[in-house]
């Protein structure tokens, strides 16, 4: 039997990225070092800026509370309250104890003082209301020679106890929206429109089915509201999060990460009513908590938590119109002008895909 002689190469060393050469740095180079440093350090910027601006020293600014005082009694209310935080309040005029309670309740004012050194309130707002109401009533009581005697008619959640789980279950919420709408173009930068869309239907029917479940009654009790009502609120704030994301994403390219970054997790979070309510944002910021997806989110979750519902018919509206209005933004981007023919082309020419990615 001839020996087999087996012929073997040497193995060439293995080279690391490093050990290549590189030619000297370029524009593009540069371009690769700074954009990443600029654009991380701007959304940093502005998180701090918002946030700092909303909470470093909040106080209220025309919080509505209720009074069944009249004539010169609900005067004198009026100035106490306007000593104690001038402009912080604005006073509305119940006919009678029942009708201010259940105003309270129903969040339609935040306190309710019946005279006497009564006060009405509901620890459902947030601690940060509770002792905002409570030290200012407090200071009226007293100038009319009265201890203050407070009654919770609106008290928190079990789960809640600070009425800050709201926020964070929101923020959460936010956080999966705004990555969704990155990712679904990342990962599949040509997938069809229709099945985009049944990805971002499944995403938010999911993501409400979780939230209400982890935060709800059967979870930590932190948002003990009806829970397919919360599921429907829920799901329609990630799916407008995310479709808004998305939007962004496809109109200006990458810059669109950071605008959604700015929109959706700086400005809409800070806005949303979740630390403490809009009155307590300064003047450029209160109006966001009316029209962003958060904010009239948040609102009609607490709503259905703990206050019959306060907020919840705004939501079944203005949510709607985000989900589908970026949806028809998107189908003229990715469908509509995809398949729109090129001016001039001759009989038979078929237009270039235009890639789904931004």
């Amino acid at each position: 039997m001839s020996q087999q002689v087996v012929t073997r190469t040497a193995r060439q060393p293995h080279k690391h990225a490093l050990d290549v050469a590189h030619p000297p740095p370029g524009p593009g180079n540069l371009r690769a070092v700074l954009l990443p440093v600029a654009v991380v350090l701007l959304i940093g910027a502005v998180f701090v800026s918002v946030y700092l601006a909303a909470f470093h020293a909040p106080s209220p600014h025309q919080l509505r509370v209720g009074t069944t005082e009249i004539g010169t009694a609900q005067a004198h209310l009026n100035e106490d309250l306007d000593r104690v935080a001038p402009g912080g309040f604005t006073v509305d005029t119940y006919p009678d104890e029942t009708a201010a309670r259940n105003a309270v309740q129903d969040r339609k004012v935040y306190a309710a003082y019946l005279g006497d050194g009564k006060l009405l309130y509901g620890s459902a707002n947030g601690a940060a209301v509770t002792a905002t109401v409570t030290t200012a009533f407090g200071s009226v009581a007293h100038a009319e020679n009265r201890e203050l005697a407070v009654e919770d008619v609106a008290p928190a959640a079990a789960g809640d106890t600070r009425g800050l789980s709201v926020f964070y279950a929101a923020f959460g919420l936010v956080l999966a929206g705004y990555l969704f709408g990155m990712t679904t173009y990342q990962l599949a930068p040509r997938l069809q429109y229709r099945w985009r869309m049944a990805s971002l239907a499944l995403f938010g029917v999911v993501g409400g089915l979780l939230i209400a479940t982890i935060a709800g009654s059967t979870g930590f009790g932190a948002l003990p509201g009806s829970f397919v009502p919360l599921v429907v609120v829920i799901s329609l704030m990630g799916a407008a999060v995310a479709a808004t994301t998305m939007v962004l994403l496809r109109l200006f390219g990458s810059a669109g990460v950071t605008l959604a970054s700015i929109l959706m997790l700086i400005l809409g979070n800070s806005s949303s009513g979740g630390i403490m309510p809009a009155a307590y944002l300064p003047g450029w910021l209160r109006p966001l908590s009316e029209i962003l997806p958060v904010g009239v989110g948040v609102r009609a979750m607490q709503g259905l938590s703990r206050f019959q519902n306060d907020g919840l018919s705004r939501a079944l509206v203005i949510l709607p119109v985000w989900v589908l209005g970026a949806i028809l933004v998107l189908y003229l981007k990715d469908v509509y002008r995809r398949g729109t023919p090129v001016p001039g082309a001759g009989e038979g020419h078929v237009p270039r895909p235009e890639p789904a990615a931004g």
